[in-house]
């Protein structure tokens, strides 16, 4: 009997490699405007999606494409809100409009880890969710507030980095340091496979973390990502797993 994973991926940011990815994924979050993309981009993106039955999901941030959603950015409460409902609403047109779902919200960048740690943070974005009124499931990071705040209210994914490094306090290593994002397509197995099977992970000083994860990203921009999902897809099926699609 075959095991199903998740494996999730940034999408429609303006990378090379979106058509060759999709088929290989079960889930693609699609930019919406903060941080990269326009709504001709997510039209592609969602036919493409669509075309591989692909689960679509929106991609908000910061909105600030000048550094790719990765740097935080001080917005009162309400502007913060109102951005990221905007964000998910346009994506959310295009879907409908092309007949297919939205189905689930994953932050990106600066939001997402502010929104891990900072409960203020976590809770405008989670008000702007309120105020699309639809059933979306949740992609949040092990161990942080926004997951505390949202259980119960929203059904949440559970989220671990197939090609990131963890901190010993579960944050990512930051993207400035050498040992910050896995390429080698052996060891994003051997990472995912640790986490998956044992629900473990090892932070960058040796530290051991418990870990259970519903979804895996692998990010579109690291590099050899088609080959690295490629090789997955050879991997798991030697241990009776396979990408869920």
């Amino acid at each position: 009997m075959e095991n199903y994973i998740h494996i999730n991926c940034d999408l429609g940011e303006g990378g090379k490699f979106d058509a060759e990815l999709m088929p290989l994924i079960s889930a693609c979050n699609i930019a919406c405007g903060g941080h990269a993309g326009n709504l001709e981009t997510m039209q592609h993106s969602v036919r493409l999606a669509m075309k591989h039955d692909t689960e679509i999901g929106a991609h908000p941030s910061y909105p600030d494409k000048e550094n790719f959603g990765r740097k935080s950015l001080s917005m009162t409460a309400e502007d913060l809100k109102l951005s990221v409902e905007a964000q998910v609403m346009s994506l959310l047109q295009i879907v409908e409009a092309e007949g297919g779902k939205l189905t689930h919200i994953k932050l990106h960048g600066a939001l997402y880890n502010d929104a891990a740690k900072d409960e203020n943070i976590a809770k405008i974005v989670l008000e702007s969710f309120r105020l699309l009124e639809h059933d979306f499931r949740l992609y949040v990071p092990a161990n942080s507030v926004i997951q505390e705040l949202a259980m119960g209210e929203f059904d949440c994914y559970v989220e671990a980095f197939a090609d990131r490094n963890y901190e010993p306090d579960y944050s990512l290593v930051a993207r400035s340091k050498p040992d910050a994002i896995i390429t080698d397509k052996e060891l994003v197995f051997e990472h995912i496979h640790e986490i998956y099977a044992h629900q473990k992970v090892r932070a960058v000083n040796g530290e051991i973390l418990e870990l259970e994860a519903d979804t895996f990203c692998l990010h579109s921009d690291t590099p050899s990502s088609v080959e690295i999902l490629k090789y997955l897809h050879k991997k798991f099926a030697e241990n009776h797993l396979k990408i869920q699609h």
